[in-house]
């Protein structure tokens, strides 16, 4: 079988030192181009890190992108150009910017997701089917824990929690979206749902969803312990979208959930 030729951006952050490890211990797999902001003068994995340009890209099928909102749209800017695949696991994006890799979805296919890992994404297919069987008797809230460096607050999988909240009881995130803490021991429910973000330690992710009608809560939640979860989630998302010439998807497309 030939191997999938793979680009992997911000190579020397958290996300970017953890794929390169699940590259390498994945046969479908070839790393050729390695990318970061700043030049790098030694080589990672038998390679030098360059920044972003259409060189870098050339000869890729596949571009992994966990970094930041602005280098991501940069990313996506050459991957247009080059007609090359996208995996987008940064979160933090401006509904500007979300309109953007819209934007860039129709000229190459991308797969963006605020998590990789498939529990994640079944807690949230879960939280529709909680949210629309509860209806309106039940007050919900989203708790999330990271570890201290996470600049982002709510997570981008909060956010999608919140968006399985939402999409239950048929509306968008954006008119439902309440207050958003950091670092509190505890919050309140209110008629919106309220975030709570947690940042301490080397926590590699916790998020919790909470129903409650004042006289019953039901709690649906999910402990992440390996990076790996989501550096082998964005590799079966790499295989996944190799049959795809463009569209913008989510790992719920790649798991058929209905």
């Amino acid at each position: 079988m030939k191997k999938i030729n793979l680009a992997i951006t911000g190579c020397l952050g958290r996300m970017g030192q953890q794929l390169i490890k699940s590259t390498k211990k994945n046969s479908r797999f070839k790393l050729v181009s390695i990318t970061e902001s700043k030049i790098i003068r030694r080589k990672i994995t038998g390679m030098y890190p360059t920044k972003n340009n259409l060189e870098a890209f050339k000869k890729v099928n596949v571009i992994i992108d966990f970094t930041s909102p602005k280098c991501t749209l940069e990313v996506l800017k050459l991957a247009s150009k080059l007609k090359k695949r996208v995996i987008i696991g940064t979160t933090g994006f401006s509904n500007k910017q979300e309109n953007l890799i819209k934007k860039y979805s129709k000229k190459v296919p991308i797969l963006k997701a605020g998590n990789m890992s498939l529990g994640v994404n079944l807690l949230m297919y879960l939280t529709e089917i909680a949210s629309k069987s509860l209806g309106k008797k039940f007050l919900s809230k989203v708790y999330e824990v990271h570890h201290k460096n996470k600049k982002d607050y709510p997570s981008g999988t909060a956010l999608m929690l919140g968006k399985g909240i939402a999409v239950g009881k048929g509306k968008k995130l954006g008119k439902l979206i309440g207050k958003k803490y950091l670092n509190k021991k505890d919050f309140p429910y209110s008629s919106k749902i309220n975030f709570n973000s947690l940042r301490k330690g080397q926590v590699i992710g916790e998020h919790e969803v909470r129903f409650s009608s004042g006289k019953e809560t039901i709690t649906l939640n999910h402990e992440s312990f390996d990076r790996a979860l989501y550096s082998e989630g964005a590799l079966v998302a790499a295989i996944w979208i190799m049959k795809k010439k463009s569209g913008l998807f989510s790992m719920r497309d790649l798991l058929n959930f209905n």
